[in-house]
């Protein structure tokens, strides 16, 4: 089995480098954001797998011909206290980086997700006492303060908040852009979809493919939400509200509406052609094999 460990180790470094770097510079995503997205999960997925999978398998390769008989054969000699003979101290060492890979990036995961959490909850609690709820917009909060400012706090008790600068300074049709905006952040959850990738590019920033793919899936989401609030506005009240609302937001918000904003009003005024069905069915096909092939390598008897 250690080719099946090669080759599960030349995928993941794929992902994880070449493929990652090659998406986030392609143009497609900008045609398809949703396909684009679906694409970087199965690729953070399936890089994690082929890695972390790749030494589990070259751990258990002298026990057996396909992975999934040989793990079961390790399993049951670990819990009778004994290692097979078979395993030499390469095997082991394997194993033992592996599993510490393994924890480092839970650990780092759990990590950002708690201090995630814990800066969206007090700003939460800031906000309800500082921000008002307006009446003309059931949900939204509004901020006091002079700037035009909006953004959205995810979670269980999710908060859309405008400052009282964009009441001021936006139209009203400008405002109900920049509300399906942040609604379509907190409708479709974008923050669980950028975590992840938020936490891979913490447990190895030196991976500039990483990297990559954290600003790349942040862009995507604010251009899934940008083709949201252009289905419910007219694309030139986007744009001034995008114009306007060109402050920053606080870091515990998921949308600060600036990101890429030159590009995004680019792409609102002169949007690209959607790509073809039958290539955005390709797109989702290829998203479902990335996960495929690692997982069935690893679950499936030889």
């Amino acid at each position: 089995m250690e080719l099946t460990a090669l080759a599960l180790l030349v995928l993941g470094v794929v992902l994880a480098e070449p493929a990652s770097r090659a998406l986030a510079t392609a143009r497609w995503p900008a045609r398809d954001p949703v396909g684009a997205l679906l694409v970087w999960q199965a690729i953070g997925l399936a890089g994690g797998l082929s890695l972390l999978g790749a030494g589990l398998v070259y751990a258990v390769a002298p026990l057996g011909d396909s992975p999934a008989p040989a793990f079961a054969t390790l399993a049951d000699a670990v819990v009778a206290g004994r290692l097979p003979p078979e395993v030499r101290t390469a095997h082991v060492l394997a194993l033992v980086a592996t599993v510490l890979l393994g924890m480092r990036l839970f650990v780092v995961l759990a990590s950002v997700t708690i201090r995630t959490l814990k800066a969206r909850r007090r700003h939460r609690d800031l906000l309800d006492v500082l921000a008002t709820p307006w009446p003309d917009a059931p949900g939204t909060r509004v901020l006091d303060h002079p700037l035009p400012v909006a953004y959205c706090l995810p979670g269980r008790s999710s908060r859309l908040v405008v400052s009282a600068g964009v009441l001021e300074v936006l139209e009203p049709d400008e405002v109900r852009a920049v509300l399906a905006h942040e609604q379509a952040h907190l409708r479709e959850r974008h923050d669980l979809v950028v975590l992840p990738f938020v936490a891979w590019g913490a447990t190895a920033p030196f991976v500039r493919g990483m990297v990559c793919a954290q600003l790349a899936v942040a862009a995507l989401i604010e251009m899934r939400a940008d083709d949201v609030a252009a289905a419910r506005a007219e694309p030139h009240e986007l744009v001034g509200a995008l114009r306007a609302v060109g402050g920053s937001a606080p870091a515990a918000a998921l949308s600060s509406f600036t990101t890429a904003l030159h590009a995004r009003i680019g792409r609102i005024s002169a949007p690209p052609e959607p790509l073809a069905a039958p290539l955005r069915l390709l797109v989702r096909a290829v998203a479902v094999a990335l996960v495929a092939v690692p997982t069935a390598v690893l679950l499936l008897p030889g």
